[in-house]
């Protein structure tokens, strides 16, 4: 429930490589936290950021990246949530999901919080002078929001929504971002505009990690994650009214922009290193300004950054986890069985997996056409499927957290088309570079479920085993190779 308390939790984890010299935010910077991120080595943090100045800002790079296995795949997503660092994704994301059935706890206002020990208004403010990090060579501009809460409240006041959204600097009080359907900030930003208002608005930055976990959640239309946070929790966030608006941030945030998201004024915004891996040259879009009316910040600021790219980093391992934890609960909630769900990292996270319960599988007396498009159905007409296009049916002997496993199931078990159901209308996902940059519509389309039970699942059940150190040998025979492993010179 404190950014800081994090970044201490994961100093004490061996999880943070603290860098004293000084690193240029031109490049250098998001070099060494991408580098990071594809060896799954520690979290980069960096006192000395050239430009810094009267505390704005320090950096924390690959804040909920992974860790080599054997220092704890997961740790840092499990410290967002409180968990030990040795957790695994299922209990990470089975806490996600434990607010489903809590009592909502609405936030606690409170007077002041650390967010308020600096403030900047007017002519204070030159966003162009913040050592903000260019991530990567190509990109369009210098990309201060990766890591950030943006928070908007709906003309009526009843619905406040905390998400994330990247944004770049335009000029001295000028961001700019993405703003599409059909996003949460997309519907509130367009139920601003048919009142012909500006929208009032504040993004915060180094806020409790529960909380930027929930932000990351494809959470129900009208779900406030501030309540979220506190059912899952069990304690109700801290938070502050802002400056110059009405919105309230939680009050031990690193630094909050306040302002308002225009209606009506836009500049081009890209391009962006995605989370799918590309930088296309010159793919740039005309995109919603935000206006900084005022900052305020702690003392020695911390700016959380995502360097985004190909795998493994924040957009992978919250992104596609958390929208794959809320697609296992609408498929439970539906009767569907399905066990775990998980969308693997070496998809990019374009693929989802499901784990079906075989034994009530065959209760159900259906077939593989008629089972892959009631799961179909459900998930691509939901949020939870928007930036899914592969689902994957697997049985109940593949680990769906285990990319290898998955990618043996669907290319031993599904028969191209003839295992399949394509998607044509529903919405796609424009970020996929197949999609956004190939000769195909893209706003719609390009969906399939792919069943990957083999048709005795269905009917009488498994009737193989593995051809594996697993499921090869007798548990004796298992046992003894184990126990002579390192002696016989091996290493892992």
């Amino acid at each position: 429930m404190n950014f800081r308390s994090f970044v201490d939790a994961l100093k004490a984890d061996g999880d943070i490589a603290e860098i004293n010299s000084e690193k240029d935010p031109n490049l250098e910077v998001a070099a060494i936290i991408r580098r990071s991120c594809e060896t799954d080595d520690k979290a980069a943090l960096f006192n000395n950021v050239k430009g810094a100045q009267d505390g704005l800002f320090r950096i924390l790079g690959g804040p909920g990246s992974l860790r080599h296995e054997s220092k704890g795949k997961y740790g840092r997503l499990a410290r967002h949530v409180g968990l030990p660092p040795d957790a695994n994704m299922r209990q990470v994301l089975d806490k996600m999901l434990s607010a489903k059935g809590a009592e909502p706890k609405p936030p606690r206002v409170v007077e002041t919080g650390a967010c308020k020990e600096n403030k900047l208004f007017g002519d204070q403010i030159d966003l162009e002078k913040l050592p903000t990090p260019l991530i990567h060579k190509s990109d369009g501009g210098k990309y201060i929001q990766t890591y950030g809460m943006h928070v908007f409240k709906t003309p009526d006041g009843k619905w406040t929504n905390w998400s994330i959204a990247r944004a770049m600097v335009h000029d001295k009080n000028h961001l700019v971002g993405l703003v599409i359907p059909p996003q949460h900030i997309w519907q509130i930003w367009d139920m601003w505009r048919k009142e012909g208002k500006d929208v009032p608005w504040a993004l915060a930055f180094g806020v409790p990690p529960a909380a930027i976990m929930a932000s990351s959640t494809p959470m129900p239309e009208s779900v406030s994650e501030g309540e979220y946070v506190g059912a899952m929790t069990g304690t109700a966030i801290d938070v502050v009214k802002c400056e110059t608006n009405d919105l309230f941030v939680p009050a031990n945030s690193e630094i909050v922009l306040e302002g308002t998201l225009s209606t009506t004024e836009t500049a081009s915004e890209g391009p962006f290193g995605e989370m799918h891996g590309y930088v296309f040259q010159g793919d740039s879009h005309m995109c919603p300004k935000f206006k900084v009316d005022c900052i305020t910040h702690r003392n020695d600021a911390i700016l959380p950054v995502s360097s985004c790219g190909k795998l493994t980093d924040e957009t992978h391992t919250m992104i596609g986890s958390l929208n794959a934890a809320e697609a296992r609960q609408l498929c439970q909630e539906s009767g569907l069985p399905i066990t775990d769900a998980f969308m693997p990292f070496t998809s990019q996270v374009t693929w989802m997996a499901l784990r079906v319960d075989t034994a009530k599988l065959r209760d159900m007396k259906t077939d593989s056409k008629t089972f892959s498009k009631r799961v179909g159905d459900l998930i691509f007409n939901n949020k939870v499927g928007y930036t899914t296009h592969r689902i994957i049916l697997v049985g109940d002997d593949i680990d769906v957290y285990d990319d290898k496993a998955v990618m043996w199931a669907f290319s031993t078990r599904c028969r191209p088309h003839d295992d399949e159901i394509f998607y044509h209308d529903v919405r796609a996902f424009p970020l996929i570079p197949y999609n956004g940059h190939g000769a195909h519509d893209k706003v719609k389309g390009g969906k399939v479920v792919s069943d990957a039970l083999m048709p005795v699942e269905y009917t009488t059940g498994k009737n193989w085993e593995a051809a594996s150190f697993e499921e090869s040998y007798p548990e004796e025979v298992k046992q003894k190779v184990l126990s002579e492993w390192r002696a016989m010179g091996f290493e892992q």
